[in-house]
């Protein structure tokens, strides 16, 4: 008698195959000698096996059959010995089959060896499908001592959770054994054991960098969606801080979404014909299939779901990115306006790139979109998202009036006026969707309306068929009195804009370098003790502004002289008395508002000049021809 390894066990018991393509047998076979096999967790003989004993029982696993013995596997395996109290019926004879067997046909084999008495090494790899395997076919201390049961539980408790590479390769491993792996806690146990690691490391690491990433993140992040929120969900019960979740998240975001960080940036390649649009979205990948499509949608929808709470824990860019990733797998309307509003409460950290998000159509899902637009409210970016969240943030911004907290208007007026600059290159944006976006902000949220001016000018480029009617709409928008010297001198040279608008810009420019003259000193000159550098740098102030205001005086003069002489031109070439008086009466209001005083300009209450004048604006100044990026 010999005491067999596992080494000689392959020798000894050889295997062969019936010719099928599909399915093996794999009969165990022994030599030509009684053979004593040796249990290797008693250190003693168990039993004795008589030579060439033929095997009487035939068990498929996936598409594997192996010719076994009764004994050693009704022994051990309670699954087994109840199925032999009942004769065994099926098709193919005397087989049983087991359906989803816990880790398949290399399980299974352990299993024998392990039925038969051979010693079996359990490791990280393996330890997770021996346990589901030995609670599949009940191997309980019930039937003998030391089943598997305890001794793969023993191993996974003590051995394997106390190591953080072992748990987490053994946590990859519990993927593919749905549901046992999570019926038999080993899903929730690998978890804890890797929460209780990480939150340990962040409590050694306070001094650490703010934005260095742990060493833990890449591990985390190659674990499937399901097994990442349980992960997430134990470390933020011990406490974690939600700054080191967040950026859990993100990593995990960048290595499953690789199209969020594709960026439009700005519109364009669109085609404009006919009020038809067409523009493509490329995202330099293939179409996805419906099942990858399912799988990435569940991804996104489950990282909302677990975003911290605290506007600290994620940037604005990362969430404005996911929104897009949201619009364009169609995810549940409830988690993106929950989205919508997240984004809202730091709206002021965003730039214009990040708000510019494609309209999709529904199905798209990461495929290429193309899109045929044929109603003018279509536009090319979903202009709606972003209103909603401006919609939102000035919800929170009333709320905080009232409860007299520091509001953040300002801080997003720029944002906002950049976006709609950017937007109002888009052929399909209606004039009436241009102005509501633009008047969201209330007037007084605005220090300078430049930016303001910079979107209603790129408006009227883009959109050249515009009437007059429209284009003193839209300069209605802005308010003349907050433009900088620089917007003052590219609109009075700006042929896009209607007279009158470049009228009443000067006349407020005029006003504003009169009252800087002849107001009073500012109260910071009565401060003695102030650099007499100073009183300098504003005595030369004052006289820039005496000197720009002498030349907008002479520039009136040109401009009435050029008046005189359109309106004698008109009345020689005129021939018809009526239609005389009726032009002489309008050139009349002209003057008259010319000489009227600055101070009672309005832009509501004057009468539309005739298209002529646009004479007298290229004739305005000629030698300072500046403009305005």
């Amino acid at each position: 008698m010999k005491s067999l390894q596992v080494g000689q066990a392959q020798q000894d018991y050889g295997s062969h195959t019936d010719g099928s393509d599909k399915v093996s047998d794999k009969s165990i076979l022994f030599p030509n000698k009684f053979i004593a096999i040796a249990d290797s967790f008693k250190g003693e003989h168990s039993w004795f096996i008589a030579p060439q004993i033929p095997t009487d029982f035939s068990i498929q696993v996936q598409e594997t059959t192996y010719n076994v013995h009764k004994y050693p596997l009704i022994s051990k395996c309670g699954y087994i010995g109840q199925l032999e109290i009942q004769p065994l019926i099926s098709n193919s004879g005397n087989v049983l089959k087991l359906e989803n067997f816990p880790g398949g046909s290399e399980t299974f084999e352990t299993i024998l060896k392990f039925c038969y008495g051979l010693p079996i090494d359990f490791s990280p790899d393996n330890i997770a499908a021996l346990r589901c395997a030995s609670e599949f076919l009940e191997m309980t201390e019930e039937l003998e001592d030391g089943n598997l049961i305890s001794k793969s539980e023993a191993f996974l408790t003590f051995v394997v959770l106390s190591s953080w590479k072992d748990t987490i390769t053994v946590l990859k491993s519990c993927e593919n054994l749905s549901p046992w792996a999570e019926n038999l806690q080993i899903v929730r146990r690998c978890c804890d054991s890797i929460a209780w690691k990480a939150s340990k490391d962040e409590l050694t690491s306070e001094d650490a960098t703010p934005n260095q990433e742990s060493w833990w993140f890449n591990d985390v992040a190659a674990f499937r969606i399901d097994h990442f929120m349980q992960i997430i969900s134990a470390i933020r019960a011990k406490g974690t801080k939600p700054e080191t979740i967040g950026k859990c998240i993100i990593q995990y975001a960048k290595r499953w979404l690789p199209g969020m960080e594709v960026e439009l940036e700005g519109l364009r390649g669109y085609g404009h014909e006919k009020c038809n649009l067409q523009f493509s979205i490329f995202s330099g990948k293939k179409k996805e299939s419906s099942g990858h499509s399912k799988e990435q949608k569940t991804i996104i929808e489950s990282l909302i779901s677990i975003i911290p709470p605290q506007q600290d824990a994620v940037s604005c860019k990362f969430m404005l990115q996911m929104l897009k990733m949201a619009m364009m797998y169609s995810v549940s309307p409830a988690l993106t306006t929950d989205l919508e509003k997240r984004v809202s409460l730091v709206l002021e950290d965003a730039e214009v790139s990040d708000l510019l998000i494609p309209r999709y159509q529904n199905g798209d899902q990461g495929k290429t979109v193309i899109m045929t637009i044929s109603s003018e409210e279509c536009t090319m970016l979903d202009i709606d998202v972003v209103q909603r969240i401006v919609e939102y943030f000035l919800m929170h911004e009333q709320q905080q009036i009232q409860q007299q907290q520091k509001t953040r208007k300002f801080n997003i007026s720029r944002l906002l006026d950049n976006y709609l600059a950017e937007i109002a290159r888009d052929p399909n944006l209606s004039i009436t969707k241009f102005q509501v976006f633009a008047e969201f902000l209330p007037e007084n949220t605005r220090s300078y309306d430049d930016g303001l001016y910079r979107a209603i000018d790129t408006y009227l480029k883009t959109h050249a068929s515009l009437t007059e009617h429209d284009r003193k709409r839209l300069c209605k928008i802005m308010n003349c009195e907050k433009l900088s010297l620089d917007a003052c001198l590219h609109a009075a040279q700006n042929e896009r804009l209607p007279l009158r608008t470049v009228v009443q810009i000067l006349f407020s420019e005029q006003v504003k370098m009169r009252a800087a003259m002849h107001e009073k000193e500012p109260a910071q000159i009565g401060i003695q003790s102030e650099q007499e550098g100073n009183h300098t740098s504003a005595t030369m102030d004052i006289k820039a502004l005496k000197a720009e205001l002498e030349n907008v005086k002479s520039q009136m003069v040109e401009l009435q002289n050029d008046y005189c002489e359109l309106q004698q031109e008109y009345e020689k070439l005129s021939n018809k008395p009526k239609n005389s008086s009726g032009w002489s009466l309008n050139w009349r209001k002209i003057k008259n508002s010319l000489h009227t005083k600055p101070a009672g300009v309005e832009i509501g209450d004057r009468q539309d000049a005739p298209k002529s004048p646009n004479t007298i604006l290229r004739r305005l100044n000629p030698r300072r021809r500046l403009s305005m990026s």
